[in-house]
């Protein structure tokens, strides 16, 4: 398929192909057996720059999109999905600066984040907030010229590697929603430790764990915006994001039926290659037409979203779920087309599957998505009145 992209997209494209190719594939298998953070991979993608793709030129980044983005991470996906999790999960961790931070905030952290030097976490998730995020407990109370939070963040994603953290905390509890804010806080800060290592099904070369608060105090410039803004910026930081969840599933899709394709040409049954047999043609043609509608729609979204579309929610909520969703089904008839052999940690598919549930869950479930599209429906059908 012809997406128009210019010459520097597709020069985008190869560069984050060539890392998949020459330095994810050959690890992927040892780092999720050990369940092993890809550094030496994360320096591979800052050194070609990867990192600072969606950052302004003024801050030391490419001065790319969102879409440039996609890009990345879908070749990314191809190869592991565990890896350009974190690679993704830097990015959402950025938004709130990117999207909201002061001059200053963006001039002391963008240039880093932008080359590769600090890794960074997006802190929302607790015990008692994962698809209903309003019910963040985790508070930050205003002491002079510093903020003291308390609390526990769940399942976050880079936790323990990154550097900077932006975390969403109560500044006031009697506002509900209305009452949280967005902060910076650095690793190393007195106060802030980190909980055990998830031991996880799939994503396994990602570092997921608790953020621990214990009058953890900050200076009041670390505050992001204003006060009450942080749902605000919660939101719309996973509005700007969740293509980028799209554009993994679509990689993760195409490398599994790359792998069902390559094998399936070799096995030999009733004395000629798989391929031949309709059943199997069948289901490769669906797996890929199914792959390249989940392209289609996240990048549209993507080059929506980059336009400057003010009002996003429900298209990035569709690209994130349709895309998902094939990534689930495809890897699962991937490992089926394969068979026994598609069942074996000897072959990446396995992997691909398990790693491919996670899209379904992780920033914001898919159920949670179509109630953002059905009620963006609803609600336009009511202006239309």
């Amino acid at each position: 398929m012809f997406y128009m992209l210019t010459e520097e997209q597709l020069m985008i494209r190869d560069l984050a192909r060539q890392i998949a190719v020459e330095t994810i594939v050959p690890v992927r298998a040892e780092l999720d057996e050990q369940n092993k953070f890809p550094w030496d991979v994360m320096k591979a993608m800052a050194q070609a720059d990867l990192f600072g793709l969606f950052i302004p030129e003024e801050y030391g980044g490419l001065g790319k999109k969102g879409f440039e983005l996609c890009i990345a991470v879908e070749e990314l996906s191809k190869a592991c999905l565990g890896v350009s999790t974190s690679f993704a999960a830097n990015a959402l961790g950025t938004y709130p600066i990117l999207l909201y931070g002061s001059d200053e905030q963006k001039k002391k952290y963008l240039p880093d984040i932008a080359a590769g030097k600090r890794l960074v976490a997006f802190g929302l998730t607790e015990a008692n907030a994962g698809s209903d995020a309003s019910g963040v407990q985790t508070t930050a109370k205003l002491e002079g010229n510093e903020y003291v939070l308390n609390g526990t963040k769940q399942w976050i994603t880079n936790g323990g590697e990154a550097e900077i953290y932006t975390v969403i905390a109560i500044t006031d509890k009697s506002k509900g929603p209305r009452g949280a804010s967005a902060f910076v806080v650095e690793k190393g800060t007195p106060g802030f430790t980190f909980g055990k290592k998830e031991n996880k099904m799939g994503i396994r070369a990602s570092s997921t764990t608790e953020l621990i608060f214990n009058n953890c105090r900050i200076p009041k410039e670390n505050l992001i915006a204003k006060q009450g803004m942080g749902f605000i910026i919660a939101m719309k930081t996973l509005d700007s994001s969740r293509t980028g969840v799209g554009a993994q599933g679509v990689g993760v899709a195409q490398g599994a039926i790359d792998e069902a394709i390559k094998f399936a040409k070799t096995r030999v049954q009733f004395g000629q290659p798989i391929t031949s047999f309709q059943a199997i043609q069948h289901m490769l043609a669906d797996m890929q037409t199914q792959t390249e509608a989940a392209r289609a729609l996240v990048y549209s979204v993507a080059r929506y979203i980059d336009s400057g579309a003010k009002d996003y929610s429900r298209a990035s909520a569709m690209a994130k779920l349709f895309a998902t969703d094939v990534a689930m089904k495809v890897t699962t008839d991937a490992v089926q087309v394969m068979g026994g052999s598609g069942y074996m940690k000897e072959y990446p598919v396995e992997k691909m599957m398990r790693d491919a549930k996670i899209l379904q869950i992780y920033e914001g479930t898919n159920q949670i998505q179509r109630n953002v599209v059905a009620q963006d429906m609803i609600r336009e059908a009511a202006r239309q009145k």
